[in-house]
């Protein structure tokens, strides 16, 4: 690790990082490469710590010392300001980031992601400290090509659906349709931080995730999150093959989505972090153009991928069809597309993502099943015998 230099050729000196939302699956990646390439400390804010656990413990570990956990509530705790002045730079993170709940849990999913999120946009403007803020691809919306006649020939015209940072516009439902309630807080949280920037010169970055995909993403129901949890689509239809269950296609399954690694996305975000002079000011799509599927192509790889990690025979009814209204509730809506323009994020820090669609789910249901499979069948078991 000696002599490592950035972008520029410029000495990379070990910082201080204040990560909230550090024991999440996003979080746990970071510190993991943080730890392991860097020199740099981690001050670890969050309420969980089992995804960090295996950093933490035992302190015969050689970055001892150099990770620490603060069991933090950044909706009330005074301690948030002061972590924050002893960073050099603070990753945010922390959110509620699950479909299920932008419509059930409307007032939470606002108050998570934009007032929860004004105090660090404070400390770090008011202390002079940098900030590199995680939104969503959901602030994109809807394209433009969801609303062009369905025989359009424009239809095909990938101009109307490739999301650019510094082009696209910002297209959500009606207010009924409180599924973007998510976005539209996280919009207006990106909006705030590049006035603040603006207005009294905060050094930020924004990072807008496309779809990232890994081993300890999300939750498996009943048994490391709640039963009644519905997590995002990946989780949904792991947990479905783990079960044994035919996959829940919402409405179809019809909508497009791009898919990237963790490891590819950490990548990019250990390049923000070591490469201020290029990242601020910035915001940054990060996703795998490359690695588009419908939902239903990916229902129908997953068990592909299952059926030859986990050696089951897949069912014979593979995926079965629900109405969103079911699947999600009253007042989901849906993106038709998303698929992330790599220009600005290539161009400042040179970087693309590279492990192909099939790889990197064979990498997670491999870590689904190794971590899961006991559980599960255990679980069901006690369901049979009750």
């Amino acid at each position: 690790m000696a002599g490592r230099v950035d972008l520029d050729g410029n000495p990379i000196n070990p910082m201080t990082i204040c990560m909230i939302g550090a024991g999440g699956f996003i979080g746990s990646h970071l510190c993991e490469k943080l730890m392991s390439e860097t020199q740099h400390t981690v001050l670890a804010v969050d309420v969980y710590s089992d995804k960090i656990k295996h950093l933490l413990e035992p302190t015969s570990l050689p970055w001892n010392g150099r990770i620490q956990f603060h069991r933090i509530n950044i909706k009330n705790d005074s301690r948030l300001e002061g972590l924050i002045k002893m960073a050099d730079l603070t990753v945010n993170l922390a959110a509620i980031c699950t479909p299920a709940d932008y419509n059930t849990r409307p007032l939470d999913t606002i108050y998570s992601n934009f007032i929860d999120a004004l105090p660090v946009v404070k400390y770090c403007s008011e202390n002079g400290k940098r900030l590199i803020h995680f939104s969503t691809c959901e602030v994109y919306g809807k394209t433009i090509g969801a609303f062009l006649p369905e025989e359009s020939p424009l239809r095909q015209d990938p101009a109307y659906f490739l999301l650019s940072e510094d082009a696209s516009p910002c297209i959500f439902g009606p207010i009924e349709k409180q599924r973007w309630s998510y976005a539209c807080a996280k919009q207006l949280i990106e909006r705030l931080i590049y006035a603040e920037g603006a207005e009294n010169g905060l050094e930020f970055t924004i990072v807008r995730p496309f779809n990232w995909i890994g081993p300890r993403m999300d939750f498996i129901p009943g048994i490391d999150g709640p039963s009644e949890g519905v997590p995002r689509v990946l989780a949904c239809f792991s947990n479905n093959l783990l079960r044994h269950e035919p996959l829940k296609l919402v409405d179809g399954g019809h909508s497009q989505r791009t898919f990237i690694y963790i490891k590819d996305a950490i990548e990019a975000v250990s390049l923000m972090i070591e490469n201020p002079a290029r990242a601020n000011g910035h915001i940054f799509n990060v996703g795998n153009p490359n690695n588009e599927v419908t939902v239903k192509q990916l229902a129908e790889m997953m068990t592909q991928v299952y059926s030859k990690v986990s050696g089951e025979t897949p069912l014979e009814t593979p995926t079965v069809d629900v109405s969103s209204k079911e699947f999600y509730g009253e007042g989901y809506d849906d993106s038709d597309k998303r698929i992330p323009d790599m220009t600005i994020i290539n161009r400042q820090l040179g970087w693309n993502p590279k492990t192909s669609l099939w790889d990197l789910l064979e990498s997670t249901l491999t870590y689904q099943h190794r971590t899961y499979a006991e559980a599960v069948k255990q679980a069901m078991s006690k369901t049979t015998t009750n």
